[in-house]
């Protein structure tokens, strides 16, 4: 299905033409969201991309967790 409901980053006014807004002539982007999938193929990249930009709490664990996890393996299986 093709969404045909477009709204303006400008105005935030909704349009159904797809280059520019009639109003402003402003730029107009799909408003919905994407589709849900359980087996999401971006979701990594979603979650790598909100921690760069410092919309995810990161704890010091959880970093050092995620930096060596085959590294943190070996070190544990090592120290037994």
């Amino acid at each position: 299905m093709q969404w045909l409901l477009r709204k303006c980053v400008v105005c935030g006014r909704y349009t159904l033409k797809r280059d520019r807004c009639p109003v402003c002539g402003g730029e107009v982007r799909v408003p919905h969201p994407p589709r849900f999938s359980p087996e999401d193929k971006y979701l990594k990249y979603r979650y790598l991309m909100k921690k760069l930009a410092g919309l995810l709490p990161v704890s010091e664990e959880a970093e050092s967790g995620e930096k060596g996890e085959a590294g943190g393996e070996a070190a544990t299986k090592a120290q037994a």
